[in-house]
């Protein structure tokens, strides 16, 4: 039976959001489970069903016969309307039950602005949004992801952070979990136990002090049995590794709506801008032969026509090229098209690209990030002018004529002669479409630029860094706008306020709990959607708090200064990100780590490249 009757449904935008019954959705019978689990993705269902972390951990769970992990996103705005007004309470997509009947409640952090979403998403399933107030029959609230990495914004309202990969750990848990339950043991039993292990973090276990001037005084474990730091989990052995053998197709148009394939896990680059660069260190690669067997079983379960091959940079790969001609050769004459959403322009292969482009042809999409040399040195992106263009000059002379450019506003010591540079970049690149033979352009060159605001981020060497105020961000948008001569190239950068708070939220600690909830409490949802954005109500949650976000976004930290992930390890060293902090601001370089080893501090986890004798 469904949660929401028909009329409803009919009611709302997109009522196949709320239904399930996808192709491969899995279904128990509720009575025979002892451990229920809410996957809660706090954004709407197209963005949610199109993440990897939530296909392979759905299916990772549900291969266990005594758990049911089920499904929850958060209702669009008109749902939300409907649901409150009917008194229906956030429930799963398969069983339709509320969530505040489950066991774990379970959040994917993915980006900072969902978190009013969470508040929103626990308020609608009646579960108590603070966790001193949640009771024993209320659920467990979990969260893990990249966000997770700092959770200290959110840390009063969940119980317990997963620091890793979920593979690792979430057996052993939901063992315990099972053991507990049926001992009626209490929760607060049940975390002690957690204490044991790397990768889960209880923020309740540990006492944050802060000095007059606001910075942090001290982060110190409460309980005997918390841990000083706590080191992220990872998994080791790829090839080995559980990946699911099918995927939940969507009924509806959703926004990755294909056969997902993911190549390895970590990034050598070492962009210092990067957060995923350096939280998923080391690089742990998957054997070819691997991958070409699961893209066959997943395209034969799902009946999709595209794959999609995820990591941080596709072409690193070091079996690109098997693996590329493979699925090209298996596929091309069942006209399944093969998705590169992460190339680098240095790696690139003509040869592959004529093969790609006989199945079908799309835009191609380089990060260039910065407009000249110099600061492309500053962040450590260790490619010139000369491979962005004989790159493009590969692209247009295989047939392309749509080329996507993104670019960062706001970097470290980024002058106005920087963002010259991006809209010369953009220009030279159509001139080198121009210098084909005329019978050779066929159509239009297009160049699609699009820059970001520059968030430092936890965990990276930039992290200290102050970040530009959105007026400032605004500013340096128009004036790169202004400075693009040619009419094939189109700028666009994005919303500035919303990467502000992005910024805050990113380094924040736990006295912003206060800003989340007001901002929440005044309407505040979706904050990652143009059209629903609040800034107003956002300052005025600030304000209303107290609490300054020029303090958190746009001042420099001391390397002294303890910041808010300071008892979290993901095993790249603190002195490494104040080394390579220092040869960003002389503009020098650090080789890839498959040039040389920087000692980063990711040998810690006895694997990987690290270990990687090829």
């Amino acid at each position: 039976m469904r949660a929401v009757s028909d009329e409803i449904l009919l009611s709302v935008d997109k009522p196949a959001r709320y239904v399930g019954g996808e192709v491969n959705m899995v279904k128990k019978d509720v009575s025979n489970i002892d451990i229920r689990f809410a996957f809660c993705f706090p954004d709407v269902y197209e963005v949610g069903m199109s993440h990897l972390g939530l296909q392979i951990l759905y299916y990772f769970l549900n291969r266990r016969d005594d758990t049911y992990c089920e499904r929850a996103f958060a209702p669009w705005i008109d749902m939300e309307e409907k649901m409150r007004k009917n008194n229906i309470a956030l429930f799963s997509l398969e069983s339709q039950e509320p969530l505040k009947n489950f066991d774990f409640v379970g959040f994917t952090l993915q980006y900072e602005l969902c978190y009013t979403n969470i508040l929103n998403m626990l308020d609608l399933s009646d579960i108590h949004i603070y966790s001193k107030d949640r009771t024993e029959d209320e659920p467990i609230i979990i969260c893990g992801g990249s966000c997770a990495y700092n959770a200290e914004p959110i840390a009063d309202f969940v119980d317990i952070v997963y620091l890793g990969e979920g593979e690792v750990l979430y057996d052993d848990i939901l063992d315990i979990y099972k053991e507990y339950k049926k001992a009626g043991k209490s929760k607060e039993e049940f975390f002690v136990r957690l204490l044991d292990f790397d990768g889960i973090y209880i923020p309740k276990f540990y006492d944050v002090e802060y000095n007059t001037d606001g910075t942090i005084m001290s982060i110190t474990p409460n309980h005997p049995k918390a841990k000083n730091v706590i080191k992220k989990v990872i998994v080791n052995d790829m090839d080995s590794v559980f990946y699911p053998q099918k995927q939940l197709v969507p009924l509806i148009e959703v926004v990755h709506d294909r056969v997902t394939i993911e190549l390895f896990r970590g990034c050598t680059r070492g962009c210092r801008f990067c957060q995923a660069g350096f939280i998923y260190r080391p690089v742990r690669e998957k054997n070819y032969k691997t991958l070409l067997s699961q893209a066959k079983e997943l395209l034969n379960t799902s009946g999709h026509e595209e794959i999609s091959l995820i990591s941080l940079a596709t072409s690193d790969y070091t079996c690109f090229k098997e693996l590329a001609e493979g699925l090209i050769d298996e596929y091309k004459d069942k006209k399944v098209s093969i998705s590169l959403p992460s190339l680098r322009i240095d790696n690139f292969s003509l040869d592959l690209m004529q093969k790609i482009q006989e199945v079908r042809k799309s835009s191609l999409t380089f990060a260039a990030e910065a407009g000249t040399q110099r600061l492309r040195d500053v962040i450590n992106k260790n490619i010139t002018d000369n491979d962005i263009l004989s790159g493009c000059k590969l692209a247009f002379d295989g047939g392309w004529t749509k080329v996507k450019m993104y670019f960062m506003l706001g970097l470290p010591t980024e002058t106005y002669e920087d963002l010259e540079g991006i809209a010369d970049l953009c220009d030279r690149i159509v001139e080198k479409y121009f210098e084909l033979p005329k019978e050779n352009r066929p159509k239009p060159v297009t160049v699609n630029a699009s820059a970001s605001c520059f968030v430092p981020k936890p965990f990276t060497p930039f992290q200290w860094d102050k970040q530009d105020s959105y007026d400032s961000f605004t500013k340096k948008g128009l004036f790169v706008k202004d400075s693009i001569k040619r009419k094939q190239v189109r700028f666009t950068f994005h919303n500035t306020m919303m990467s502000s708070l992005e910024g805050v939220m990113a380094r924040g600690d736990r006295k912003l709990s206060k800003v989340i909830y007001n901002a929440w409490f005044s309407g505040c949802r979706f904050d990652s959607w143009t059209e629903l954005f609040k800034f107003d109500k956002w300052k005025m949650a600030f304000e209303n708090a107290g609490i300054s976000m020029e303090f958190y976004a746009n001042r420099e930290r001391s390397y002294s200064e303890i910041l808010p992930w300071e008892h979290i390890s993901v095993g790249v060293s603190k002195e490494f990100f104040i080394e390579e902090r220092e040869k960003a601001h002389k503009a020098a370089t650090t080789p890839n780590c498959r040039q040389k080893c920087s000692n980063c501090g990711a040998k810690c986890f006895g694997g990987g490249i690290c270990y990687d004798k090829r």
